[in-house]
């Protein structure tokens, strides 16, 4: 059954551009036929973190006016089984149609195996479309306290949205950054109020990748990758220990 999974944050700057990426490359490089969708109008960057920047891609509003078919989404150069739709360049009504996304995603299940949303950062009339119309949502957020307590008033409207399933997923955290902190798993799913997911831990090689034009996973394989490769194996029902920074 093909799952719509929402990618959110409270705030920018918390990398969630680049863990969709990172996650639905990890899925496709499963053996799944991925969609990932940019949502964030007019910001969208989410060709770059894929390394598809020099790509023509389309943007999702073409697929709903009927003037791009499904078949014609492009794929990744250099994985297999992984498309790409662009954000428009403008933030317009059609953008925010949730109406017409809905339409959308009834004929792209049909497609793919998995459907990524990249939604803006935080709230807005696109969060509210990416959470409400999404099987699952993923709240992305750093490990500081200042970007905790913004999480934790995201999840809150993330309920009030109707996803009923999300996690949290800690991004770009100091080696040792717990023990340090005084703190544990625990302390932060009940802060949130979500259970965490995953922990990404800071990585110097995420920016080079794509600077360099090229999909993190094919460009590293320790650091940031094989996390987000342990989070897209979760998402996939399998039994993997979440890794403790």
């Amino acid at each position: 059954m093909t799952q719509v999974t929402a990618l959110v944050s409270g705030k920018g700057g918390t990398g969630k551009t680049t863990l969709c990426a990172a996650i639905a490359s990890c899925m496709a490089a499963e053996g799944k036929r991925v969609l990932c969708v940019d949502l964030d109008a007019p910001l969208r960057n989410l060709d770059l973190a894929l390394g598809m920047s020099v790509e023509p891609v389309p943007s999702y509003t073409e697929a709903f006016t009927g003037s791009l078919s499904l078949e014609d989404i492009p794929e990744h150069p250099g994985v297999p089984g992984l498309y790409l739709l662009s954000a428009p360049a403008r933030l317009t009504e059609e953008a925010t149609d949730t109406e017409s996304m809905k339409t959308f995603l009834t004929k792209a299940r049909e497609c793919f195996d998995d459907i990524f949303l990249d939604g803006p950062a935080g709230l807005g009339p696109i969060f509210e479309m990416c959470t409400s119309l999404a099987d699952r949502t993923l709240l992305i957020s750093a490990g500081d306290p200042g970007s905790m307590r913004d999480a934790g008033q995201t999840a809150r409207e993330i309920a009030l949205a109707g996803c009923d399933e999300a996690y949290l997923i800690l991004n770009r955290v100091q080696r040792g950054y717990f023990r340090r902190a005084g703190i544990t798993v625990d302390d932060v799913m009940d802060q949130v109020g979500l259970r965490l997911l995953g922990l990404v831990p800071e990585d110097s090689l995420v920016p080079l990748a794509s600077a360099k034009n090229t999909a993190l996973v094919l460009y590293e394989r320790r650091g940031a990758a094989p996390a987000c490769l342990r989070i897209a194996r979760r998402l996939n029902g399998r039994r993997i220990p979440l890794a403790i920074s």
